[in-house]
């Protein structure tokens, strides 16, 4: 990876309020139920498999070991692997989350070898240099039919997040032609991608049945923060967001995108 672990180590705090934020926890509740409407049982109806890489502090991760599937978590910073760890037991899902600190270009054997039901990619795109490389060795460890999801920032939201939240016309046109966007919290360059961009990608990697989804199609252009935490008003918010993620064209300008397809016989 192109960054340095340290500096998620460092801004633990801050990420931590942000996943607390009305945003954060709409970027979590969207990525779920987008998830939900994929996964599949595992053999015999048991619990699935699912491998959760640069999961970070088990946002994603806590979730999908509610419902009783066993994750492994896979992150090259320690404090966000030790928060992952401390969330599972506040959580009494020891049990079902498996932290494991490596690079995910450089998987252990038990990793690639593993067979998973599902894996997640979500937000790792942006931080990397080789997008087809990364994708692929992120396939390597999912089973054939297995579960994939990815998700990044959205260059397409770019211009219109300048132009709505800062006022600034003539950033957001500069902004038009841009694909990097700079991240104060992680201190941080962040390669910016579009889903149009790398729906082909993961077809050339011999992923199947590709469906695209927005995360937070509203919330990011409605500028009046203080009031998302009304909980009527979150509520009404959600409602909206979860209507509209799989709803052309929203999708196309929402902050995220998630794209879900299963995995072929080719990779």
């Amino acid at each position: 990876m192109a960054q340095d672990h340290e500096k998620f180590d460092t801004a633990m705090a801050t990420w931590q309020e942000w996943q607390d934020a009305p945003w954060g926890r709409l970027r979590y509740t969207l990525a779920e139920a987008n998830l939900m409407r994929h996964l599949d049982e595992g053999p015999g109806g048991g619990p699935l498999r699912i491998l959760d890489l640069a999961g970070g502090d088990g946002g994603d991760a806590m979730r999908l070991a509610a419902q009783g599937h066993h994750v492994t978590v896979v992150d090259l910073a320690p404090a966000m692997l030790a928060a992952a760890e401390a969330r599972a037991e506040e959580r009494g899902l020891t049990e079902r989350v498996t932290c494991v600190r490596a690079d995910v270009h450089a998987l252990p054997a038990e990793i690639t070898g593993g067979g998973f039901d599902v894996v997640l990619c979500h937000n790792l795109l942006q931080y990397v240099d080789d997008v087809p490389d990364t994708l692929a060795t992120a396939l390597a460890p999912l089973k054939e039919g297995g579960l994939f999801s990815v998700m990044a920032i959205n260059r397409h939201s770019a211009p219109l997040n300048i132009a709505v939240r800062e006022l600034d016309p003539a950033a957001a046109l500069a902004a038009l032609d841009g694909n990097r966007l700079r991240n104060e919290m992680f201190d941080s360059d962040l390669a910016l991608h579009t889903a149009e961009e790398i729906i082909p990608v993961l077809e050339n990697l011999g992923c199947q049945d590709v469906r695209h989804y927005g995360i937070r199609s509203f919330c990011d252009y409605l500028t009046d923060d203080a009031r998302k935490y009304d909980p009527a008003y979150y509520a009404d918010l959600e409602r909206l967001e979860l209507a509209t993620t799989a709803r052309a064209p929203y999708m196309h300008t929402a902050r995220l995108f998630q794209l879900t397809a299963r995995k072929g016989t080719t990779v």
